[in-house]
């Protein structure tokens, strides 16, 4: 297994090669196929959703990705809000317009638990489908986690799958919360304190 991170620099373009990896890795995810159960529209505006959640990633170089293609992640700066305007824009141009009511209640809950205090946030981490089960994820993970530790403030993501969330309590994650609307899938938002001298 290849999970040397990839130093090639990382242009926020929707063709970008962490971006065809997640576009493979969250295929089968219940929350974003929730969204876009329709292929054609996950595929047409899926790389757009992760391109615009993961602005502040491209900008400040904290895309993650392996060098064989196997796994990536956008890891979202302390500080670095997403364009709530833009992505309200997009979503409502790209989902089905009789999902759109129950969707945005369902994003409504989701806003509701972001943390406002500054923290690193993690909108997207996947790994190939031919490569899961080989660690790939927990490789990217401990990569990152370490950036940080070394800024000291915590770190925050959505769990959108029961092994999702396994894997991020292994790694120092803390249920918030349940998210559920209508017939959506659930979301566990999670949480990692900051490390202080070496504890969480």
């Amino acid at each position: 297994m290849n999970t040397r991170l990839s130093e090639a620099p990382a242009p926020p373009r929707t063709e970008h090669p962490a971006v065809r990896t997640l576009v493979l890795a969250f295929t089968n995810d219940p929350v974003i196929r929730w969204i876009y159960p329709d292929a054609g529209r996950y595929l047409a505006h899926f790389p757009e959703v992760a391109t615009l959640l993961g602005a502040a990633a491209f900008e400040a170089g904290t895309v993650d990705h392996t060098s064989d293609g196997s796994g990536a992640a956008l890891w979202v700066p302390p500080n670095s809000p997403a364009d709530p305007e833009a992505a309200g824009e997009l979503l409502a141009r790209s989902v089905a317009p009789e999902r759109l009511e129950v969707m945005f209640a369902f994003l409504g809950q989701v806003d509701e638990f972001h943390p406002t205090t500054p923290h690193w946030y993690l909108p997207f981490i996947g790994v190939d489908p031919r490569h899961q089960g080989r660690g790939v994820g927990s490789a990217l993970l401990r990569t990152a986690l370490a950036r940080v530790d070394g800024d000291g403030v915590g770190a925050y993501l959505e769990a959108s799958s029961e092994g999702n969330r396994a894997l991020y309590e292994r790694h120092g994650f803390q249920v918030q919360g349940e998210i559920r609307v209508a017939d959506s899938p659930p979301l566990w938002p999670m949480w990692r304190p900051a490390v202080s001298d070496g504890v969480r």
